[in-house]
């Protein structure tokens, strides 16, 4: 059986983690709760080099994010390998989903937002709202899957959802302290960090943080849309 954690962040490729969500996940470990990493797919398909195949981009990825992991204190990382540009809502991803928040049994689930328009990557929609489902009801009520009742896998509520790349704010989250972590854990993905085309990431990030935090009594911040799951 796998250990229960406190926070299970579910991403559709390596990398959007340490994008959306790597500073307040490293001030929550830092406030000694666990974490574990869900990445759907190993993101074989996101380079512009025409001498990398994806089998070979797949591993250099996947390597990537451990590291990027292990420099937040992550405690596991779980890839399940659907494919890259090729989510997609159906009974049976969601039924996979379901079995890892009843392995883990998180209290805090974080993914991308389903609900951002026009241009968001097909696979961030795709996940969150996969995962808004299989959080509620379906790993909650126990007759879902009763074939996973015979698999020790019990009905679990989850109690928060945070969704990051969200256009509806209601959470910012203080990664002051953090923010150096987060950037540390970006620079792990340099198969990533070299394709990006605004310039300086970390200087384009620093920016974004501070205008997540407009308003607020601190300087750098990470914004997500916070729900509260019901009972």
């Amino acid at each position: 059986m796998t250990d229960p954690v406190d926070i299970l962040v579910i991403a559709a490729h390596p990398d959007d983690a340490e994008f959306g969500a790597a500073g307040t996940v490293a001030k929550w470990i830092r406030e000694g709760r666990q974490a574990a990493y869900l990445i759907c797919t190993s993101g074989e398909k996101g380079t512009t080099d025409p001498t990398l195949t994806p089998e070979m981009l797949s591993g250099i990825r996947e390597e990537e994010q451990r590291a990027a992991a292990r420099t937040l204190s992550v405690q596991s990382v779980t890839f399940l390998r659907e494919p890259d540009q090729g989510l997609e809502d159906t009974p049976g991803f969601r039924k996979l989903i379901v079995r890892m928040i009843r392995t883990f049994r998180p209290a805090i689930v974080m993914t991308s937002d389903p609900y951002r328009r026009y241009i968001w990557h097909r696979d961030h929609r795709i996940i969150g709202q996969v995962v808004l489902d299989a959080v509620f009801p379906f790993a909650r009520d126990r007759l879902a899957y009763p074939d996973l009742l015979a698999e020790d896998l019990m009905p679990h509520k989850v109690r928060e959802l945070y969704f990051w790349g969200t256009e509806d704010i209601n959470f910012r989250s203080d990664i002051t302290q953090t923010f150096d972590l987060k950037i540390a854990a970006l620079r792990c993905h340099a198969s990533q960090v070299r394709e990006f085309n605004r310039g300086d990431p970390v200087e384009w990030l620093r920016q974004r943080c501070r205008e997540m935090a407009a308003g607020e009594s601190f300087g750098l911040a990470e914004a997500f849309h916070r729900v509260e799951a019901p009972p």
